[in-house]
């Protein structure tokens, strides 16, 4: 720990509320996966997303598809099970992140040690499983898929906030990316 943290955990006046989530298996260092399915199109990458309403916010979010990771599974195993569940899609796992801070449940690490890793899915659109499309949603799911151009997505959320739609920190955080990316021409 360091010396502000022990500082921190000592503050008499301080009032710490926090919380940790009973979802993670005890086999697993993470609680979820957030996946970056990337569908492979003529017309260019597009960033596939979702549509589900949410009631701590109250309104409908924009989202990228995630899950709970099981018991005895690896995070790439959760994020392709996740994406076919939830989308109907079927992809193949290209890289995943660090264990990350940001949970699926709380945007805010300093409240919930929820954590997830970040999977990246390439969708090959040209494959016959990804035509007709059979989404497996639990009977509490009601989720609207669909895809934007990677190189309008920064815009495409400035348009979804400006319809009511809340924004992912996950979603905004890699438009967020993609723009920055654009204005240094990294």
């Amino acid at each position: 720990m360091s010396e502000a943290s022990k500082a921190n955990s000592k503050a008499s006046d301080a009032k710490v509320v926090s919380t940790a989530p009973l979802t993670r298996p005890k086999d697993s260092p993470i609680d979820g996966v957030g996946i970056v399915a990337i569908l492979q199109k003529s017309s260019g990458p597009e960033l596939l997303l979702q549509k589900q309403f949410r009631p701590p916010v109250d309104k409908a979010v924009i989202e990228i598809p995630a899950g709970l990771v099981d018991a005895g599974e690896s995070a790439a195993q959760s994020a392709v099970r996740e994406l076919r569940e939830e989308t109907g899609y079927h992809g193949v796992v290209s890289e995943v992140s660090p264990i990350m801070f940001n949970g699926n449940r709380t945007q805010d690490p300093g409240f919930c040690n929820t954590n997830l890793n970040m999977v990246h899915v390439t969708v090959d659109m040209s494959l016959p499983e990804n035509q007709n499309l059979k989404p497996e949603l639990e009977e509490n799911e009601f989720i609207e898929v669909f895809s934007v151009p990677l190189k309008d997505l920064y815009r495409e959320c400035k348009k979804l906030e400006d319809e009511g739609y809340a924004i992912d920190a996950r979603v905004g955080t890699l438009a967020e990316g993609i723009e920055l990316a654009r204005k240094w021409s990294l």
